[in-house]
């Protein structure tokens, strides 16, 4: 299809190894870059994330057709593979920089992101509040090309054998009829 209608979705759920991860196997998903917003400085490096000061989360740029997959199907899959009830963490990963947040691009994603997140509350989904913050997206810089496609680079990785591969395992059994097929991934 040439005339697909794509959009632009940014979240940050702790790593953007494991976001990146889980996102680029979704039908529908054209492209995942991972990088840097939500700060205040201009071109951060991942040294200055690191240390938290800049104020940016790592996060991941979705690139989709949301004639495939709808902006509120990627804040279903956001929600059930990271922990939006935990401030400035993600397991052991801990800091602003790992932060739960969505940045919306339009008032129509901001409208979708808060009534999702109000649906989850009343129905009780997570024990604790969710913490995640609705920003609209500000600059987004892309991260240093070591950290683009990680997971599917160093699978072998200890990280990734013990942090991603469990999401990639939830995402398999929930989200199923969402994934790519081999032929496409």
């Amino acid at each position: 299809m040439n005339d697909k209608t794509l959009k632009n979705a940014v979240l940050a759920g702790g790593c953007f190894w494991c976001t990146e991860a889980v996102f680029q196997r979704l039908e529908g998903v054209e492209k995942v870059i991972s990088g840097y917003t939500g700060g205040t400085i201009k071109n951060p490096a991942y040294r200055e994330i690191t240390t938290g000061r800049t104020g940016h989360a790592e996060a991941i740029q979705i690139i989709f057709d949301e004639e495939k997959i709808s902006y509120k199907e990627l804040l279903e899959i956001f929600f059930a593979t990271h922990d939006p009830t935990t401030l400035n963490q993600q397991g052991a990963d801990r800091g602003t920089q790992y932060r739960s947040a969505i940045f919306y691009v339009d008032e129509e994603q901001k409208q979708i992101a808060k009534e999702y997140i109000n649906f989850l509350t009343h129905q009780n989904v997570f024990d604790n509040p969710i913490v995640t913050e609705v920003t609209e997206l500000g600059p987004f810089y892309n991260a240093e090309e070591y950290h683009q496609n990680y997971y599917n680079q160093n699978s072998e990785q200890g990280y990734c054998q013990f942090v991603i591969n469990p999401k990639l395992n939830k995402l398999n059994s929930t989200f199923k009829r969402k994934l790519k097929t081999e032929k496409q991934s």
